[in-house]
């Protein structure tokens, strides 16, 4: 398991990340807002902006449908990331456990 899927999102190539999920791009961008052309650009290296960043890494990095993602929510993980980090691992931990028992 990765330390920190935030900085994965921050140092990997999109197209990276894409292909790991087995998408293409019109699969795979149009699912955080940007157009197949937008997402082309960036995994061509084109700077991305930090909320669609912050988005790819939601969605295809941790897995959250983005339909589930709320303003508030953002706002409490960030807190707990850098006010409580051991308490939002544990919660972390024990939500991936809650998901894959699902699956």
């Amino acid at each position: 398991m990765k330390k920190s899927t935030k900085n994965s999102a921050k140092s990997a190539n999109p197209r990276e990340i894409r292909r790991k999920r087995g998408l293409n791009q019109q699969q795979f961008w149009p699912s955080i807002g940007v157009t197949q052309s937008g997402g082309s650009r960036y995994e061509s290296g084109r700077r991305m902006p930090t909320p669609v960043r912050e988005l790819l890494r939601i969605v295809h990095v941790e897995g959250i449908p983005l339909n589930h993602v709320r303003g508030d929510d953002h706002a409490l993980v960030q807190y707990l990331k850098k006010n409580r980090p051991g308490l939002y691992r544990e919660l972390k931990a024990s939500a991936l456990r809650d998901r894959k028992s699902r699956k």
